[in-house]
């Protein structure tokens, strides 16, 4: 089981320098994926359009061959469509070659996952300072962000030690900080609590809630409704199409979901 960590979470100034309120962070209009295999060809997406402004906290719901990781993909600009248009903060991303999405990526996206991916071998610290590596900042720069970002996340008292030292909670809580040390537009959070418990699963919640009221963009992947009820937005697909998409009414507040729960213990 994993220790619980503290409920609130520490004060801190936005993670994204900028944070102005209604802006298109993200569009796609007619997107389509075609994937071919063989002599066989697989539409992954069938003319998906949508908005994304700054601020929102969407979740992308879908049963597995949905089109939803397809879609993630194209957005986290791991993946190209086979036509339509992708604007990332009004740049076409559409037809840019792979070391030029790599440096967008590093630069305006964060991005946590369900297996958290951390280097064993590497401390808290480390492993957050690592996206910082591949940007042209110097070593105390890279230092003060991972700090800054583990303070974020509630992880000060944890820089030192390893992932096996960590629960798995406090794991997904440095792939957060991780995420957030390049100071990004947008956070992709694949299956972010999958592999955790139910509470486990609410503070992490907690965390993304609250950087999401400081204004920070964030695109959540889940298959579990009551996952999704912790967004603003549900995105549903079903067949490569999008099939709903609307607000989430009286969404839930992590922070209140923890004060029901009893505690964990060690």
């Amino acid at each position: 089981m994993s220790a619980s960590p503290t409920n609130s979470l520490p004060a801190s100034r936005p993670p994204a320098p900028e944070v102005m309120r209604d802006e298109i962070v993200i569009q796609v209009d007619d997107l389509h994926k075609i994937y071919h295999m063989g002599e066989t060809q697989v539409h992954a997406l069938r003319g998906v359009s949508i908005e994304i402004r700054r601020g929102e906290f969407v979740a992308i719901m879908g049963a597995s061959g949905s089109g939803k990781s397809t879609f993630m993909n194209i957005l986290g600009c791991l993946d190209k469509p086979t036509s339509g248009r992708h604007l990332l903060e009004g740049i076409d991303v559409s037809g840019l070659e792979k070391n030029q999405l790599a440096r967008i990526r590093n630069r305006k996206i964060g991005f946590v996952f369900q297996g958290f991916n951390l280097l064993a071998r590497t401390t808290a610290l480390e492993n957050t300072e690592l996206p910082t590596l591949y940007s042209r900042i110097d070593k105390a720069e890279r230092r003060g962000r991972a700090v800054e970002a583990l303070k974020m996340v509630g992880l000060a008292d944890r820089t030192d030690h390893f992932p096996s030292q960590l629960s798995g909670g406090q794991q997904q809580r440095v792939a957060i900080a991780r995420a957030l040390v390049n100071r990004p537009s947008i956070l992709l959070a694949d299956e972010p609590t999958g592999n955790l418990d139910s509470r486990t699963s609410v503070e992490v919640l907690e965390i993304l809630q609250s950087l999401n009221d400081q204004g920070l963009t964030i695109i959540l992947v889940t298959h579990e409704n009551d996952i999704a009820q912790f967004a603003k937005r549900s995105i549903v697909f079903r067949d490569g199409k999008i099939r709903r998409d609307e607000p989430i009414p009286n969404r839930a507040s992590a922070a209140e979901v923890l004060k029901t729960m009893p505690a964990m213990e060690d």
